[in-house]
């Protein structure tokens, strides 16, 4: 069904440069964020951790930009109605992902949760995860502008990631409330995995949307 593999932006060379930069984004916020934790669960907030959370603020800033700009070039496009709301709904959700990524960097950068060496693995597990549905979800997007014939493949990876991130933070709650730390903490732990896996959440609903658009474009 998905054939079409020509970009849907052919004739406008800038605009679809553009996009393509906005994808790319994506992908550095979310190795960014991988790192960040990393570096998180070894330093805590050191001169490194700040480095990296100012490096994603200025990642969500330039996207909030781009964003704008996209949505700005959009409207001076000769493309149908309902396509470029399909458009501008997906570039605005990508953006919602970028500012998640920020936004749980920099809540470990105020909150400093203490987080016990034992679940360093599973947090680290728990965020590569997350990660890959992220990027998985930035290609998928890619392929709905150049080749909407990969779209599918790469939308199936982020459903198979997301549930395994499911069953990740699942346990990883699980062992936290089993254990014999604070409540408090078990709380503000649980809240910190809720909000990684949030992540994935949104990569999966935003899949679910993409493949609508897809198969409108392919009728």
């Amino acid at each position: 069904m998905f054939h079409i593999a020509v970009s849907l932006f052919s004739k406008t060379k800038s605009l679809e440069n553009k996009i393509d930069l906005f994808h790319d984004k994506l992908l550095d916020a979310s190795m960014t964020f991988k790192k960040a934790v990393r570096v998180y669960l070894t330093e805590q907030r050191s001169d490194e951790y700040r480095k990296l959370s100012k490096q994603i603020k200025q990642i969500e800033h330039d996207a909030d930009n781009l964003r704008r700009d996209i949505e700005n070039r959009l409207y001076s496009q000769n493309l149908l109605p309902d396509l470029r709301a399909d458009v501008l709904h997906l570039v605005e959700n990508l953006d919602k992902v970028i500012n998640h990524f920020d936004e749980v960097t920099y809540k470990f950068f105020i909150e400093r949760p203490d987080i016990p060496e034992e679940y360093h693995g599973r947090i680290n597990e728990l965020c590569d995860q997350t990660a890959e549905c992220a990027e998985n979800m930035a290609k998928a997007s890619r392929a709905f502008f150049r080749d909407l014939s990969s779209v599918r493949d790469y939308s199936q990876k982020v459903y198979f990631i997301e549930h395994e991130s499911d069953l990740s933070s699942g346990r990883l709650r699980t062992a936290i409330f089993d254990s014999d730390i604070p409540l408090a903490n078990k709380l503000q732990l649980s809240n910190f995995i809720n909000d990684i896996a949030d992540i994935a959440d949104i990569a999966e609903d935003f899949i679910d949307e993409l493949l609508i658009f897809t198969i409108k474009r392919d009728i």
